[in-house]
């Protein structure tokens, strides 16, 4: 009986020591960004007019990893990771081909990878460089040595927000957001972070102030709340220096008073909603709900909106100093990435 529990106690004590090891390993090296982060701003070749209209586009690009074939184990589908390095590179040439057409003067994307596993290492950042032969400002929102699930796991993540752009930048900022989750958890997860680009306005001593983001999606919600209302209090300080002020990017919640598409199931990822009451004075919504702009990764895509749950989560809040002239949703039937880009024309209104 002593030598039976002696050889059960060995594998579970050999458990516990790798586990342990696991979480001091990744303490040790959890990343820790700090408040705000100065990065390299983009010297451009070019200075925004105000007399000017501007475009920017933002698009999630899913890493080159979530095309319409494809589900996600947090979402409740199985896959972890795409089948092979050619998978990714097809689906990045297609999201390149998007971006090419779009031609905005400014893209925000999300979910740029530089050094993951999860896309066989490619620098995406890069790629997009030369596909759209510009600059680009890059700031992280995922970066962790090794996250040890599910089975197998997913491993090492660096990955996050790049603003590609020719216009000539003041400043660039990583400005870190509130993260909900609690230790240990905290150690292999998320730190999300908004990123900031301040451009000149030519004869003007005003600056547009742009804010790419990619919110909380796999909390109970508070993430959302706290990460919106520090973004909020920015907008409104920004404003309130008479700057002109858009954030960009994937909310990961509708906005209100947008087209809403059928539920499919309430079992599912569940998209949460920004409210006009949490907007600052003198902002505003920008979005086009003719078509969802994210599909949920339980299945893959069934080209339905009856059978696969779609939302509206990616667009623009902007300044009243800023017109909108057009936003548009570029349908790709969810080709080589779980979300569309979403392009806003805009003019300046010379409001003091």
């Amino acid at each position: 009986m002593k030598k039976l529990l002696k050889y059960s106690t060995i594998p579970l004590l050999c458990l516990l020591l790798v586990i342990v090891s696991l979480i001091s390993y990744l303490a040790i090296n959890e990343y820790r960004p700090p408040a705000i982060e100065p990065l390299i701003p983009i010297v451009g070749k070019e200075t925004i007019d105000e007399k000017q209209s501007l475009s920017i586009a933002t698009y999630n690009i899913g890493y080159g990893g979530l095309s319409a074939t494809e589900d996600f184990f947090m979402d409740g589908g199985t896959n972890v990771q795409p089948h092979n390095k050619k998978f990714v590179q097809t689906n990045l040439a297609a999201i390149a081909q998007t971006l090419q057409q779009a031609n905005a003067d400014i893209h925000l994307l999300q979910e740029v990878d530089r050094q993951s596993k999860r896309s066989y290492y490619i620098d995406e950042e890069n790629y997009f460089q030369e596909k759209l032969n510009t600059a680009s400002v890059f700031a992280y929102n995922f970066l962790v040595d090794f996250v040890p699930i599910p089975v197998p796991p997913i491993g090492r993540v660096a990955s996050g927000l790049a603003t590609f752009t020719d216009y000539q930048m003041t400043q660039a900022n990583r400005i870190s957001l509130p993260v909900p989750f609690k230790w240990p958890i905290r150690l292999s997860n998320l730190k999300r972070a908004l990123l900031e680009t301040r451009f000149p306005i030519a004869g003007s001593d005003k600056e547009l102030v742009i804010f790419n983001l990619h919110s909380e999606a796999y909390d109970s919600g508070e993430g959302r709340m706290a990460q919106s209302k520090k973004l909020a209090q920015l907008l409104a300080k920004e404003y309130a220096k008479g700057n002109y002020v858009i954030a960009g990017g994937d909310f990961n919640q509708t906005f209100e008073g947008s087209h809403q598409f059928p539920t499919v199931s309430k079992d599912i990822w569940q998209a949460g909603t920004f409210a006009k009451k949490d907007l600052p004075e003198h902002f505003s919504f920008a979005y086009d709900d003719t078509y969802p702009t994210v599909r949920v990764l339980n299945n893959a895509y069934t080209g339905d909106y009856e059978t696969s749950q779609v939302y509206v989560i990616d667009g623009f809040i902007v300044s009243d100093n800023v017109n909108v002239e057009e936003i548009k949703t570029q349908n790709t039937d969810f080709k080589a990435t779980d979300h569309h880009l979403v392009k806003l024309t805009i003019t300046f209104s010379f409001i003091i």
